[in-house]
């Protein structure tokens, strides 16, 4: 099957050129033969397979022991070969076929009410048993939709002045899931590219309806224009919403004033200040700010300077006539939230069947792996520093780098490129986890267990 023919899928499905960073040919970041050893020798199979089990692992008597062989997973494989409704009885199934077609890309999809490799048989009793159970709940988030709050770059391309932007929007995700929402086990992941994606794994978001799915998109939809509309947030009432309020003073209005300002020095010139200046609704205050800048052009201040100038006016302007219209009252949030807030791909979240790219994999427009970024730390987060095919391959010829990944106690694993990455899935992710889920399958059993005896004790 083609890639035209593909269903809806997430972030990495749009086709846009790689970023050229210092220009590279292909071959040096991505190739066959080096895919081949990674997926022969560096893929984390035991943990992507412990994670995907949800301590359905056959030890315990309340297990599902056909959970896991319930996934869905896709392959993309060479040449945009695409193959969906792929599933494995067990780790070392999946682990097979991967080294056996050594896919460009591993998407995973929900958990099925049947083996979705055998769809078709049961598609012939005339009943539709074929439905999704489970799938957590995921959110993409990709820097091409910032292109035009961002002046470094644009399309996929990505650098240290903008990849900030990604580390704020996991910020205010991350926080208002755990603190609005009540989750615990939250798998932050970069895409390998241009963006991040998040698993939230809890079973009551795992278990979630496409209509709670939805309910929870909605919860974080405040970015709603498109590029023809200069107004792309509207605030609506007299004060924020206490989830924007606290990301606004927690998160946005320190980055938009600091390090975007910085960065991006987003009233430097008539270009930039005109796109914010469309956002005031009142015609006298755009005038009255649009003479003042125009008169400071040959001002001798840096760009960043000119910028946190300009902006402290038009708030200064803002405050003191917001008592002329009610639409001037949310101005400056409207403007921080614009270049600021998250701008999810909310279809991605709100259906079960959609797929996303899995931990790990290499992204074939880069080379790079999908590691996981760890939300308290994601300031230190580089996506330029992650390794890639040709370095982990380097690494393994040179000696620097243990050949099996799934060996637990290994002593050196946070020494070598990917073992930092690994030993964080492990230890801050998938234990957790999976203390949880054993937890959770215990407590089921016993209140099964109890209800049996309970219906015979009469």
């Amino acid at each position: 099957m083609r890639r035209e023919e593909m269903e809806s899928r997430g972030e990495d499905e749009k086709m846009i050129d790689a970023p050229q960073i210092n220009n590279p040919k292909p071959e040096e970041f991505f190739n066959v033969h080096h895919l081949r050893i990674y997926y022969g020798n560096l893929f984390p199979y035991t943990d992507i397979h412990k994670w995907l089990s949800y301590g359905n692992d056959g030890k315990h008597p309340g297990c599902d022991e056909y959970y896991f062989g319930r996934r869905e997973f896709s392959f993309t494989l060479e040449n945009d070969v695409y193959l969906r409704y792929k599933s494995f009885k067990t780790a070392s199934s999946m682990e097979d076929a991967i080294k056996s077609s050594f896919p460009y890309k591993i998407d995973i999809g929900a958990v099925y009410s049947v083996d979705p490799d055998k769809r078709h048989a049961y598609s012939q009793t005339g009943t539709n048993v074929f439905t999704p159970v489970e799938r957590e709940l995921v959110f993409d988030i990709d820097i091409t939709d910032y292109d035009d709050v961002r002046y470094c770059c644009s399309g996929a391309d990505v650098c240290s002045k903008c990849w900030p932007l990604m580390t704020v929007a996991i910020k205010v995700i991350h926080n208002s899931l755990t603190e609005d929402f009540g989750f615990k086990h939250i798998l932050w992941v970069f895409s390998g590219r241009r963006g991040v994606h998040c698993w939230v794994c809890d079973p009551k978001a795992r278990r979630m309806t496409n209509e709670q799915r939805s309910a929870v998109a909605e919860y974080f939809r405040v970015y709603k224009g498109n590029e023809n509309n200069a107004r792309k947030v509207a605030l609506m009432g007299y004060s924020l919403h206490p989830f924007l309020a606290r990301s606004y003073v927690d998160f946005l209005k320190g980055f938009f004033e600091g390090e975007l300002q910085a960065t991006q020095s987003i009233f430097s010139s008539k270009d930039k200040y005109e796109k914010i200046l469309e956002m005031i609704s009142d015609e006298d205050i755009k005038s009255e700010l649009r003479d003042k800048w125009e008169n400071s052009a040959r001002s001798s201040l840096s760009e960043e300077a000119i910028s946190l100038a300009r902006w402290e006016q038009l708030k200064n302007t803002l405050q003191s006539k917001k008592h002329k219209a009610p639409t001037l009252r949310m101005c400056v949030e409207e403007i921080v939230f614009t270049f600021t807030y998250p701008r999810i791909d909310l279809e991605v979240s709100k259906q079960m069947n959609h797929l996303l790219k899995a931990p790990f994999c290499v992204h074939p427009k880069t080379g790079r792996v999908c590691v996981p970024i760890d939300p308290n730390n994601c300031d230190e987060f580089d996506p330029l520093a992650v390794p890639t095919l040709s370095q982990l391959i380097e690494e393994i010829n040179s000696g620097g780098s243990r050949m099996d990944v799934d060996v637990d106690d290994a002593d050196d694993s946070d020494t070598s490129l990917l073992g930092k990455p690994i030993k964080f899935f492990r230890s801050s992710f998938l234990e957790p986890l999976m203390k949880s889920c054993k937890e959770e399958i215990e407590s089921s059993y016993k209140t099964k267990i109890g209800k049996s005896k309970d219906s015979f004790s009469w």
